[in-house]
């Protein structure tokens, strides 16, 4: 394992403090076929003294050591009071989820008890460990410790409050509010934080192979973290273009050239981030058998809708009721259609993607503070016209400057004024203003807060 050593860690990583969790729903969710589950082979049967209690990474000359702490399978019982049902917060092919308090130090933690008849065997058990003991950011989820009693394995997490982001998009409860758009923006572009982090800072990088919805996971003020790394891989290194490996996933989020020929790459990854971004502005699922077949795969719906600049605003979310900026619809399409193209070296780098979506998160949208056309009906719309627009004046951005012609038709939802918007969406034009934006946006900011001898506002993006 000592390969593992590449991601620069020196002397050992010190302890995290994060966790998982998926939050149980009210409605029993629509489980997804897996594209393809281990072999019996890949399930290697554990037994006492298949993975010792020692620090995994501590042996063999390995010039790195796990971090985690091991707990045993008593102290993990009695933190989740015997793993009863009342503390069950989720559960998925990989096994089930609780809530616990540990009581040594009385952290409250996300317990997760692999199914020894599950999907995950030994090898994805060793891969998660060692992967979330190497890599720490921000956005990904960190791991306290994991436990390796017998045929036992548990994996111990920092406890996640708002569980994952699918909790919060599909079958939500008639009391629970849906999410709006500043809080989907800010999803989307920290779930791209944590991929660049992945493929970027990494050396060699890691292939994720299983984002999707499920795996983002909500601390509080909805900040999204990655977990679940199981499926993880080391991406290609020194002249090889792919890792080559059996199709791993779940439907729906998988990428085309993957899914046919095993071929994985980086790009792998975007395809399935920009599922997800859809999944974010649409409120549909990646994949419902519960829709009429047309409309059962979110990519096969959603992509003949980005030539016809009518369809587009029927791409939002309908739980939004018409409360987001057109613009930024715009602007989320154009990077999400950018990460779902069929060709895969067409696809953005994660690190376009976080420059574009960090803007768009940045850019608050007030529906009370200036009225936009989302919501208003044709006759309105008509005879606003009538009047000489309304008594429109003009519009400035954040920063203060004239908006031009086609953003100020943008802002506005109507039909009429969205099948004379001059912009025919085309996505690589679109994914480098988005990113032109961004710089821009950083560079203003950065400039007024030297001006007024701030810290470096840079880092509170990045």
């Amino acid at each position: 394992m000592g390969f593992f050593a590449c991601f620069g860690s020196k002397g050992g990583v010190k302890p995290s403090s994060r966790n998982e969790s998926n939050r149980k729903r009210d409605v029993p969710p629509m489980v997804t076929p897996r594209v393809e589950k281990l072999s019996e082979d890949d399930r290697v049967r554990t037994t006492s003294h298949s993975i010792s209690k020692e620090p995994l990474g501590a042996n063999n000359g390995s010039d790195f050591a796990i971090s985690a702490q091991t707990f045993t399978f008593s102290q993990l019982s009695a933190a989740t009071s015997n793993f009863r049902t009342e503390s069950l917060i989720g559960e998925g092919g990989f096994g089930r989820v609780y809530r616990g308090q540990l009581e040594s130090t009385g952290q409250v933690v996300a317990v997760k008890q692999l199914d020894r008849n599950g999907l995950q065997g030994n090898r994805e058990f060793l891969v998660e460990v060692l992967m979330l003991s190497l890599l720490h950011h921000s956005n990904l989820v960190n791991l306290i410790g994991y436990c390796a009693d017998g045929d036992q394995r548990l994996l111990v997490y920092e406890y996640m409050p708002l569980g994952s982001l699918e909790d919060h998009l599909h079958d939500l409860p008639p009391d629970k509010e849906p999410l709006d758009w500043n809080t989907r923006m800010k999803i989307a572009a920290g779930a791209a934080k944590g991929l660049e982090y992945l493929h970027d800072k990494a050396s060699p990088p890691v292939i994720y192979r299983d984002l999707k919805s499920a795996n983002i996971l909500l601390d509080k003020d909805f900040y999204p973290k990655l977990s679940d790394f199981g499926l993880a891989k080391l991406g290609p290194i020194g002249d090889k273009s792919h890792v080559s490996t059996r199709v791993m996933g779940t439907y729906g989020y998988c990428a085309p050239e993957y899914a046919m020929t095993g071929q994985l790459t980086v790009k792998s990854d975007v395809y399935s981030f920009g599922v997800v971004l859809l999944e974010l502005i649409t409120g549909r699922r990646a994949f419902d058998s519960t829709k009429p077949h047309a409309e059962q795969n979110l990519v096969s719906w959603a992509c003949p809708m980005f030539k016809d600049r009518r369809k587009i605003p029927c791409l939002a979310d309908p739980r939004l009721q018409g409360r987001y900026p057109m613009r930024g619809l715009y602007q989320a399409l154009a990077v999400a259609s950018m990460c779902i193209q069929e060709d895969a070296a067409s696809r953005p780098a994660m690190a376009d993607v976080v420059t574009a979506l960090a803007y768009l998160a940045n850019q608050a949208y007030d529906p009370g503070a200036s009225p936009t056309g989302n919501n208003r009906n044709g006759a309105e719309r008509r005879n606003m016209s009538a009047r000489g627009g309304g008594g429109r004046i003009p519009a400035k951005n954040g920063y203060g400057e004239p908006i031009n012609n086609w953003e100020m038709k943008s802002e506005d939802a109507g039909e009429e004024t969205v099948s004379n918007m001059r912009w025919d969406f085309d996505r690589e034009r679109a994914l480098a203003e988005a990113k032109m934006w961004g710089k821009n946006w950083r560079e203003k900011t950065q400039a007024k807060a030297n001006a007024e001898g701030n810290f470096d506002v840079t880092n509170t993006i990045g």
